[in-house]
């Protein structure tokens, strides 16, 4: 279940709450703010898997980028021997081999800078969005926690 859709569950409970007269409290169904917390921690290592598999869907394409780079290198340095056996053309062919090594090392550099950028921003989101749920969920179980706290202290008084 989506974690932004359990907590528009949680928000829609308080809403529905009946609220404490005289004070900014309400009382909340206690079962059913438990369930909406265990199926947030449910939710929350699904957030986790994805950005699992965001990592590992960096280190394929970084795989990819570097086996391409390998073959394209290999595919130079063999176009590069046949120019060498070939007497007229011998300095065109090393000069071709070596500006064609190059470029794929920039960019096979370049595709993981890219990659690592991606994956650093996927990350950062993902975490400001679980601190921003850890905030909310803390809030609701203080408020919860302070509601029982005047519950338990009126029961006292009367």
């Amino acid at each position: 279940m989506d974690i932004l859709h359990l907590i528009d569950r949680l928000e829609e409970l308080f809403n529905e709450s009946r609220a404490i007269p005289f004070t900014h409290n309400v009382v909340v169904d206690e079962e059913k703010m438990l369930d909406l917390i265990d199926q947030m921690r449910v939710a929350i290592p699904d957030e986790m898997k994805k950005a699992q598999q965001v990592m590992t869907q960096r280190d394929r394409i970084l795989a990819q980028a570097q086996e391409e780079a390998n073959r394209t290198l290999a595919l130079a340095r063999e176009k590069g021997e046949e120019l060498l056996e070939r007497d007229s053309i011998v300095q065109s062919a090393q000069s071709f081999a070596e500006q064609k090594a190059t470029d794929i090392i920039s960019e096979a550099d370049q595709t993981k800078i890219d990659a690592d950028q991606y994956v650093i921003e996927t990350l950062t989101n993902l975490e400001l969005e679980l601190e921003r749920y850890i905030n909310q969920v803390r809030n609701g179980i203080r408020t919860v926690k302070e509601t029982q706290a005047e519950i338990t202290a009126e029961a006292e008084t009367e």
